[in-house]
């Protein structure tokens, strides 16, 4: 496995142009992307939070 660099939070919100405390109401309310407690710190994948953000992605307007 790839030397992959988790991201915090921050990170994560920085990486979605949101505001921080969205990312913890994503998290309180089950529907942001996966995330990892190591320790007492929230670490996100980058490769999974791309996959997730792909598997959100509204379809194009028009499309049926």
């Amino acid at each position: 496995m790839p030397n992959v660099q988790l991201w915090s939070p921050t990170d994560l919100a920085d990486f979605l142009g949101v505001p921080l405390k969205t990312i913890y109401s994503w998290r309180a309310r089950n529907i942001g992307p996966p995330a990892y407690r190591v320790g007492r710190h929230l670490r996100y994948d980058p490769v999974e939070v791309k996959s997730w953000l792909a598997a959100h992605a509204d379809e194009p307007r028009g499309a049926a």
